[in-house]
């Protein structure tokens, strides 16, 4: 696999050098400077490949072109916005950018309650929290018909939350739901957040599916022609926020991207910590059974509750198991390699990491430290150096298997 990072550009904390110094080969980013519609230019791109490669390492992903949400409501600027998305990927592709992944989910990118949630040995995650978001969507956003769409036991539960928060939580978590994450799009306040929202009220599921198809019919040829894989990641998290629509969440959502323009260049990124995040996703049999469209994977173990929430775990504890989720990936690499597929390598990034140690004091992006990331990159890449050793061992003489362990490997 190809042992990648995430960069937010020269304004990032955590410096290319970082990323050498912690084991990457390849960068993961994107023009973030660029992200008002317009296209990314052959220059653009090729200084960006430029920074990375004098750094010594490759742009393995682009991650993202953003998807402006005119393309989502397929309304009169559509056109305008599909075409720059497909000149920015062609532009891309042309510098050298084999995979771009993007995002199909409105208004709000990858959303957390808590950047700063305690760990028991003293670290610091990622958290989201159904009921302290319930009772910011009901009682504090007071967005229309927002009640409806929990259970009541649930909004109860909210109020009384919400009932025991001071005026200082109730505005820090309303800037940790609304006002962008490292890669989103956009940073709203209270106000633009509804209009947005309300933009796509007589959106349903299955019209925001249909967008998407459309969508993919524009963008996979440009792709095809121009050798870019494109590997579109999972909402995040993967149920609707908001009321809105979230069509990239289960299996099912997969098959019917996959199956709406059927060509090797429209395939997925497998983020394990996203699709984790829904109950009733098996990761590790979602990624055996799309294998052959992974494009790229993000490592990230989240521990999930019953009501929705969820925690940001150690890369190796959480409710995933990423031994086998590994095994899995390992496979489909030497399936690849041995059909003479020019894409056997997998990319991949530590999704994310705990704010850990010297880390806590310094001020980076919620999510992407440095120490906390150099921690999970190592602990995979021990994990990929272990299965492989165990392979090519099984490969000549059977061994026998430790069973309940988090080294059992799977059938």
């Amino acid at each position: 696999m190809l042992e990648s990072w995430r960069w937010f550009g020269p304004q990032d904390p955590v410096t290319l050098s970082h990323a050498r110094q912690a084991g990457a080969r390849g960068i993961v980013t994107a023009l973030h400077h660029i992200y008002d519609g317009r296209v990314w230019s052959p220059d653009d791109v090729a200084e960006r490949m430029a920074l990375v490669k004098n750094a010594g390492m490759v742009w393995s992903v682009c991650e993202s072109i953003p998807v402006n949400s005119a393309i989502k409501l397929r309304n009169e600027n559509w056109r305008r916005y599909v075409d720059a998305w497909k000149q920015s990927l062609a532009n891309l592709g042309k510098g050298g950018v084999p995979v771009v992944c993007y995002n199909f989910m409105p208004v709000v990118d990858w959303t957390r309650t808590n950047l700063l949630y305690p760990t028991p040995v003293g670290g610091l995650a990622l958290r989201f929290d159904m009921i302290d978001f319930i009772a910011y969507d009901v009682f504090v956003l007071k967005r229309a018909a927002a009640e409806e769409s929990y259970k009541t036991t649930l909004v109860e539960a909210a109020r009384e939350r919400l009932a025991g928060m001071s005026d200082e939580d109730v505005q820090t978590l309303e800037r940790n739901i609304i006002a962008g994450l490292p890669g989103g799009e956009d940073s709203h306040t209270r106000e633009t957040i509804r209009t947005h929202i309300a933009a796509f009220d007589d959106l349903s599921d299955d019209d925001m599916r249909s967008n998407l198809v459309e969508f993919l019919k524009e963008v996979v040829p440009v792709a095809a022609e121009n050798n870019v894989r494109l590997a579109i990641h999972p909402d995040d998290p993967p149920f609707s926020l908001f009321g809105l629509p979230r069509v990239v969440s289960k299996s099912e959502d997969i098959e019917t991207i996959l199956s709406a323009v059927n060509h090797t260049a429209n395939g997925i990124t497998l983020c394990a910590g996203s699709y984790g995040s829904r109950h009733g996703n098996d990761v590790v049999g979602m990624a055996s059974r799309f294998a052959e469209r992974i494009h790229f994977a993000h490592l990230r173990n989240v521990t999930k509750e019953p009501d929705g929430s969820f925690i940001e775990s150690e890369h190796l504890g959480g409710d995933a198991n990423m031994v086998s989720l590994i095994s899995v990936l390992r496979r489909e690499e030497r399936r690849r390699a041995a059909v003479g597929r020019a894409d056997s390598i997998i990319p991949m990034r530590p999704d994310h990491g705990h704010l850990l140690i010297d880390d806590q004091a310094k001020k980076v992006n919620p999510g992407y430290s440095c120490i906390g990331r150099l921690k999970g990159l190592a602990e995979l890449r021990g994990v990929i150096a272990a299965v492989d050793q165990l392979d090519v061992q099984a490969a000549s003489t059977p061994l026998p298997f430790c069973r309940g362990t988090r080294l059992e490997r799977m059938p």
